[in-house]
């Protein structure tokens, strides 16, 4: 009987087995609201940051997940009391992103804010189509980021919200991505939220 010899994988290299995948590219390519986190600290000064990481986690009870840089000062007021507000952008504040992005030192004195009675920090009047305040409830730290589960006290939300989007690098507006026309009826992507339709179940309409 002739010998049969086991195949071996090679072992991987050892500079391969440590190099990092870099998140950048891929997550550039998938497009997103642009929102602004603000909060107050003990001696009512605002911070702020921008902010595209963001999801939501349940509906009961309403709860948000958003991602900070571990060593964001915003991010150790956010800690400290407990509360933040999370502005989403409309389409006519892109100044406001790149405003927020900067760290300046004096960018609340160049938007427009107020703080309504039990707010979670300050609503950005003009830049925001849409406005929860949150309670921090449990926070996950990992690697050079932390992740802030809120639970959403209230909501404030525009009359004919047009977002902000942003994606590759660069920003869009909602109003033109809106204008592309649906698709066909065969490719309708909302079959799959259909009553009667199972997770996973991607039902061709005809």
């Amino acid at each position: 009987m002739p010998h049969r010899s086991a195949h071996h994988p090679a072992a991987p290299d050892e500079s391969a087995r440590h190099r990092r995948a870099d998140l950048r590219p891929f997550m550039a390519a998938f497009p997103t609201g642009v929102s602004i986190v603000t909060t107050l600290d003990s001696d009512t000064a605002p911070h702020g940051l921008t902010c595209s990481s963001l999801a939501s986690v349940a509906l009961e009870p309403p709860t948000v997940v958003v991602c900070v840089r571990a060593a964001s000062p915003t991010l150790a007021v956010v800690l400290a009391q407990g509360a933040f507000a999370l502005n989403l952008l409309h389409e006519r504040a892109r100044g406001a992103s790149d405003l927020f992005a900067s760290g300046a030192p004096d960018r609340f004195e160049r938007v427009e804010w107020r703080l309504p009675l039990g707010a979670g920090g300050p609503h950005l009047t003009a830049d925001a189509h849409a406005v929860a305040d949150c309670a921090v409830v449990r926070t996950v730290g990992f690697g050079d980021h932390t992740a802030v589960f809120a639970e959403v006290r209230r909501v404030t939300v525009r009359e004919d919200p047009q977002p902000l989007l942003y994606g590759l690098r660069r920003y869009a507006q909602w109003s033109q991505a809106a204008s592309v026309p649906p698709p066909a009826p065969h490719l309708d992507p909302s079959a799959a939220l259909r009553p009667g339709a199972t997770e996973g179940d991607a039902r061709v309409v005809r």
